[in-house]
């Protein structure tokens, strides 16, 4: 099933704005100042915005995929790293209440979608864009399984902005970043399968 390329298009501006947005916060950020910016967080959204923009829209020319793999398993190291601290302070509750969680399956889910591709498009990936024929993932289940992960995180983050930890501007510019770039990984894992 090819699915439109308008569509493929508005989630790369998406992808595009999300990574102004983290940029932005980088380039303001004040590391001595407590609570002001998560720096692991606003580098990892710039580079899966970028490269899920990339994936999205033909046109955008970005990293190869073996460059991409590589980031993204970094990151995952990181985050995984970061989960497991948490996990051995706060116990499991730390998988459900810290930022690290969502950004472990997001790199994880990227990290899968560079490998998973047939060779052929992974070659092409950020060329040809998502809309092509041929480019369905070789582990479907695994990608159905992100996708649900991610779906149920992007429940998870829209219900924690209603309540008090989100009240300050720049946890929900955090949040709402990672639910659209939640939603946005979980349609392409979809539409990939």
């Amino acid at each position: 099933m090819l699915t439109p390329v308008w569509i493929l298009d508005v989630l790369a501006g998406g992808m595009l704005a999300v990574a102004g947005v983290s940029a932005a916060r980088l380039a303001g950020a004040r590391p001595w100042r407590r609570g002001t910016v998560v720096t692991d967080t606003d580098v990892g959204h710039l580079l899966m915005a970028i490269a899920m923009a990339g994936m999205l829209a033909g046109g955008l020319r970005t990293l190869p995929a073996p460059a991409w793999v590589t980031i993204f398993g970094v990151l995952t190291c990181w985050f995984g790293y970061r989960v497991a601290r948490d996990a051995g302070v706060s116990g499991v509750r730390a998988l459900a209440s810290r930022h690290c969680t969502p950004h472990l399956v997001h790199s994880g889910a990227m990290v899968y979608m560079f490998l998973a591709l047939p060779p052929l498009a992974a070659a092409s990936a950020g060329v040809a864009g998502m809309g092509s024929a041929g480019q369905a993932l070789r582990y479907p289940s695994l990608a159905f399984v992100f996708a649900l992960v991610l779906a149920a995180s992007s429940v998870w983050d829209l219900d924690q902005l209603s309540g008090r930890r989100y009240r300050l501007a720049s946890g929900a510019v955090t949040v709402g970043c990672r639910i659209a770039m939640s939603v946005t990984m979980a349609f392409m894992l979809l539409i990939m399968i």
